[in-house]
């Protein structure tokens, strides 16, 4: 992949500059089928394009170890051991070099067999769609290929169910009409039908023979990301004739990763592939992504490096000071040999310095890089194995694609969330409807037709008189024929009427769901839509008669206008339009109906989020759909700003509407949802939701989710109002509003949880956010950026709607880079969640309906949202405790470790003496003390999982790494340096005025470091016990185990001479040691002394200081 990226790169620069400008294309030309254009036609420039292949994996099998070592020894741990590995390999140490080596080796094959493994599947899953078969047709036949070999400008057939395989411009399908049915969900997240068409010169090539003698050429664009936009032209060549030239828009591009639905097949011609594909032009390539808390440990681990170095330095230059008496330097039984005398002194000083390296090297922790890999590991089984986050409904627990952002769960400050299908369940429910102030809700049903005693729930008016109830019919009308749905094709039968069970059966697809909610929901109030044929729309009233209307125009949806209406000339030769849209784009058009009542149930239901819509109409008479025929023609057929002119003549037409009254429809929010954003909230948590939806509809979701509450003021950043003001106007104006009230908020207050208190909340769409992220040109009108971050700072919730995939990364991206450097998280269940689950911190997809896209491109996925508020503020909260802990236990335990080794070099002439045995060096960071910290960070819980989930406050206590920050480091530093002093200098002072044994034998200086040992071992588990809430029978074990260990250890290591050991020097040591009363008393003295500080520290900070999580331990 990379490689055809770089050479398209190279030839595009090659034929730019140096093949002149006149040979660069902002175009390509597509010869459909291959076939060249007639003798005489524009010549065209030839391009090559890339095959049908899409990699999404990171290694191949060659660079896989080069690139893999590369990434490892980038991290500052590895490398450093690598290097002091080398080191103890070349110059003589006073360690073996086995000691560093084993442990380094040991984490590097880990890794590199967990990466290998997760970038194996990737290539798995890239192999299973490059070979899936694809129908293309050669010479008139239909030929099988697999999908890695198709090529820009074959013709494809795709048939129903299939996913097309490639960017495909529409040629014909099998329907007459040159139409289609298109679901898009893995890319934009919509699961409901889009309707697309075909050019009208190549609708009728309907078969395999047909379409090869089609002879046409395509202009477009090059390759964009852009889902939503799509310019270019066709040229049909016919005998001997000129090409008949038509436009082509994204009505007739086919996009790769969506579904041909309800239509038996189609046909297409390739115009984008592989990698230049949309899909794949919105795909983030994945990156390795690192914790906070890695950052943290790389931060710590330089601070000691620093450590480490200046003790080498300290001592080797203390070395030659104390060398300078030549007595010392070299006494009578210790000559130097003539080699020794000729040596270099800068030379004998680096090596020195090197040799004090390695013996320091203990206080950089190797084995807490192999401990941080096992702790991640195992600890990712916790999420596996948690029965509440299991969904019975579906059968899916969660899944723990990497396990090395489990802390970072529980640093999120901003959670980035899709709305359709993550938030919702995507099903729409019709709930009411309400006519001339009487309000119908469907609840009572016989037979698919209304009770008459249930017909309407009399709210503002008396019950509805005779032409009350003439519009109460047209009103369901309306809703029968102002649509754009399809019915299913299959189990239709043609007669003259239907039974009432039958039409019921109806299945409607349509691109927007709501329609099909209200379609549905007029059906159970008395009308059924049947189907459209021959351009006639069939329905089945309430006394079970059909009704035929002449469908005579359809003034399209847009998300401008907000409207739409259908033109029907009824079976009396009546002609009506009837318009349904958003309340703010249909009252200012109303000049009569009970304007007031409709406005106010209306605006009650928008409060209790549903999705309203409301109802309008105006009878034409021959004249004027005459005139509204002729406008409409006049603006179809223009090439230029034939948008624009379209709006303009549907505004014309849209006016003088009488109303009749409006919907509510509600997208059920998953289970659950609103509870979730609201303990999210109560965490410190700001959400996003980031959808490709409209904005009422996103709106009314956030509404009824929680994430706006009533006394929400919400701001509007959207292409309608930078229409009326220019964008700087906008956003200062914004900016004003908002900090005006920030003034005198408190950070803390931005979560929105006060009721009385104003909140902002944002809405700002895809148009508006390109503008606001387009560099300027002159810096002199400041920087949009920054007010745009300003603004959402200080609001409490956002929502972007009408969002493409690449621009939810770009926002992921835009606040993760901001000043504070924030941790996000982003969730959705699509295809085009993907990016931006990518380009977040922790990517959560959703086991949704959309495909596994999302579930598989993530690092962790769950069944439903309502369980990322135990992923967050439970298991979240547990992993970054016990991490950090452990991070700051491992720097502690071993700067108690080594600091007594230092200060000993000033007793023993800095001759590079260990204090401690080779073998209690080698295994104090393997088997002494690493089992009781490795199980205390799988165990620990400060407080039980209940009391997290009931008081979502306390995960503020760890945010923005509080646990991790400079000062509880250098307090945990200054501990250890403290308990070392007291190690060395209490034994030191035991041996100093009590030298003797009883007997008359003289302690050494192997008795004095395992005296330090000892004492150390004790001191350091002990700690971890104290730190230790949550005791189980495990953390019991691997505690007195890991001491009962060390002490068998000792008397065996002692109590035998070992054959295969060069020396005996601790052989008798630990047994005499033991037998001496005050060596005893100095022990338990020493352990308590060392203990003390941090337990008076513990009982002053809870009393004085407690912090949240402290007053709840209490309670």
């Amino acid at each position: 992949m990379a490689g055809t990226i770089d050479c398209s790169f190279i030839r595009t620069l090659i034929n730019r500059y140096c093949a002149g400008e006149e040979n660069w294309v902002d175009s390509r030309t597509i010869y459909v089928g291959h076939k060249e254009p007639p003798p005489g036609a524009e010549a065209y420039i030839p391009q090559k394009y890339p095959d049908n292949r899409i990699v999404s994996s990171k290694y191949t099998f060659w660079n896989f170890i080069p690139k893999n070592l590369f990434e490892q020894f980038r991290r500052i741990a590895n490398f450093y051991f690598l290097i002091i590995f080398l080191v103890q390999l070349i110059i003589d140490t006073p360690t073996s070099p086995v000691t560093s080596g084993l442990p380094l080796f040991f984490v590097i094959a880990v890794t590199a067999i967990k990466q290998g493994y997760e970038d194996w599947l990737r290539h798995k899953a890239d192999n299973a769609m490059n070979q899936c078969p694809v129908h293309f047709i050669q010479h008139g036949k239909l030929v099988r290929k697999q999908s890695r070999n198709l090529r820009v400008g074959d013709i494809v057939m795709v048939n129903d169910g299939e996913t097309f395989p490639c960017d495909l411009i529409f040629l014909s399908s099998s329907r007459e009409d040159g139409t289609c049915y298109v679901t898009t969900a893995s890319l934009d997240g919509e699961s409901s039908h889009k309707t697309y068409y075909a050019v009208q010169e190549t609708k009728g090539f309907q078969t395999e023979e047909d379409i090869d003698s089609l002879h046409a050429t395509i202009e477009c664009e090059q390759p964009q990301p852009d889902l939503y936009k799509f310019v270019g032209r066709v040229h049909v060549y016919q005998e001997r004739n000129d090409p008949i030239v038509r436009s082509l828009g994204s009505e007739n591009l086919l996009l790769r990763g969506a579904s041909l639905k309800n239509t038996e097949k189609i046909f297409g011609v390739a115009i984008y592939t592989g990698m230049e594909t949309k899909m794949a032009l919105n795909y983030q390539s994945k990156s390795q992504k690192r914790s906070v808390v890695e950052k943290s440990m790389n931060a710590f681990l330089i601070v000691y490096l620093c450590i480490l170095i200046s003790k080498a330095l300290i001592n080797t230059v203390l070395k030659y000071v104390w060398q300078s008496d030549p007595f010392r330097d070299e006494p009578w039984f210790n000559q130097k040999t003539e080699a020794e005398r000729q040596r270099n002194l800068f030379l004998r000083a680096f090596t020195d310095f090197l040799a004090f390296m390695v013996l320091f090297n203990y206080i950089i922790p190797v084995s807490m890089y192999v401990t941080v890999e096992m702790q991640k590991f195992l600890g990712s089984y916790f999420i596996t194995w948690d029965e509440d986050m299991f969904d019975e409904e579906t059968g899916e627990g969660p899944l723990v694609n990497t396990s090395d952002l489990n802390e970072e769960l529980g640093q999120v400050e901003y959670i980035f969330t899709d709305k359709t299908g993550t938030l919702t369940e995507n099903n729409m429910e019709f709930i009411e409807c309400c006519i001339e102030g009487n309000v119908y809700v469907p609840h009572v049903i016989c037979n698919g037709q209304i009770l008459p005693d249930s017909g309407g729930i009399d709210m503002i008016d008396s019950s509805p008189g005779v032409s009350g109830k003439e519009r109460e019919e047209l009103f369901f009308r309306a809703l029968c024929l102002c649509h754009t749905v399809q019915v299913k094709d299959d189990g239709f039968v043609d007669g003259a009427k239907k039974s009432p069970d039958s039409s019921r059966s109806c299945i409607y697809i349509s691109s927007s769901p709501d329609e099909v909610a209200l379609v549905e929901g007029v059906q159970r109030l008395g009308f059924t839509y049947l189907r459209l044929k021959d351009n006639y729309m069939e329905l089945l009233n309430r006394d079970n008669d059909i009704e035929r209307y002449e469908l005579l125009e359809i003034l399209t949806f847009d998300s401008v206008r907000r409207r739409m209406s259908v033109i029907v000339r009824s079976a009396t030769g009546d002609i009506y339009l009837f318009c349904k849209g958003a309340d703010s784009s249909i009252f200012p058009r109303v000049t009569e109906g009970k304007v007031d009542q409709i406005r106010s149930r209306v605006e009650h239901n928008a409060v209790e989020g549903l999705r309203t819509l409301c109802v309008a109409y105006k009878k034409l008479s021959q004249e004027e759909y005459d005139e509204v025929c002729e406008l409409l023609h006049t603006a179809r057929v223009a090439l230029q700003e034939r948008e624009k002119k379209l709006g303009e003549a549907y505004d014309h037409i849209e006016t003088n509407l009488i109303l009749l009254g409006a919907t509510a429809v509600e997208d059920r929010l998953q289970e659950k949802a609103a509870d979730t954003i609201e303990a999210l909230q109560k965490a410190g948590i700001k959400v996003w939701v980031l959808t490709g939806d409209k904005m009422e509809t996103a709106a009314a979701t956030c509404y009824a989710c929680k994430l706006f509450r009533r006394n929400t003021q919400v701001l509007e950043l959207t292409t309608k109002k930078i229409e009326e003001q220019s964008l700087h106007d906008v956003l200062f104006e914004l900016s004003k509003t908002v900090l005006r009230h920030s003034g005198s908020m408190t950070r803390d207050s931005f979560s929105g949880l006060s009721a009385d208190m104003q909140d902002f909340g944002l809405i700002i769409d895809g148009a508006a956010l390109s503008l606001i992220m387009k560099p300027r040109q002159t810096g002199s009108s400041g920087n949009y950026r920054e007010i745009f971050l300003e603004i959402c700072r200080n609001c409490s919730a956002v929502l972007c709607c009408r969002m493409a995939p690449l621009q939810k990364a770009q926002i992921v991206k835009l606040i993760k880079l901001s000043k504070e450097h924030p941790i996000t998280l982003a969730i959705g269940d699509g295809a085009n969640d993907v990016s931006m689950i990518l380009e977040a911190h922790v990517g959560i997809g959703v086991i949704g309906k959309e495909g596994r896209q999302a579930a598989r491109n993530s690092d962790y996925a769950i069944p439903k949202f309502k369980h990322l508020k135990k992923m967050l503020l439970v298991h979240g909260h547990f992993y970054y405790i016990r991490i950090s802990e452990l991070v700051q236990y491992f720097f502690y335990k071993n700067v108690c470790f080594i600091f007594p080794q230092f200060l000993y070099q000033f007793f023993c002439g800095f001759s590079q003496q260990p204090l401690y045995d080779t073998a209690y060096l080698t295994l104090y960071n393997i088997s002494f003390t690493s089992l009781p910290i490795l199980m205390y960070s799988l165990m620990e819980q400060h407080v039980t999982s209940d009391m997290l989930k009931r008081d979502p406050s306390l995960y503020r206590d760890i945010a923005k790494n509080a646990l991790l920050r400079w000062r509880v480091f250098i307090y945990w530093t200054f501990l250890g340096v403290f308990d070392a002093l007291v190690f060395f200098f209490g034994a030191y002072l035991l041996l100093e005025n009590m030298a003797v044994t009883i007997n008359g034998q003289v302690f050494g200086n192997w008795t004095f470091g395992t005296l330090v040992f000892t004492v150390l071992v004790f001191t350091v588990t002990l700690k971890l016990a104290l730190d230790t809430h949550y005791w189980t029978w495990i953390n019991h074990f691997v505690i007195w185990g890991s001491l009962i260990f060390y002490i068998v250890f000792s008397l065996l290591w002692g109590g035998i001479i070992w054959p295969f050991l060069s020396y005996q020097r601790m052989y008798f040591v630990f047994i005499q040691m033991l037998s001496s009363g005050p060596v005893w008393m100095c022990i338990i003295l020493l352990i308590i002394i060392s203990l003390l500080p941090d337990i008076i520290k513990k009982i002053l900070c809870r009393q004085l200081w407690p912090t949240a999580t402290e007053r709840t331990q209490r309670t």
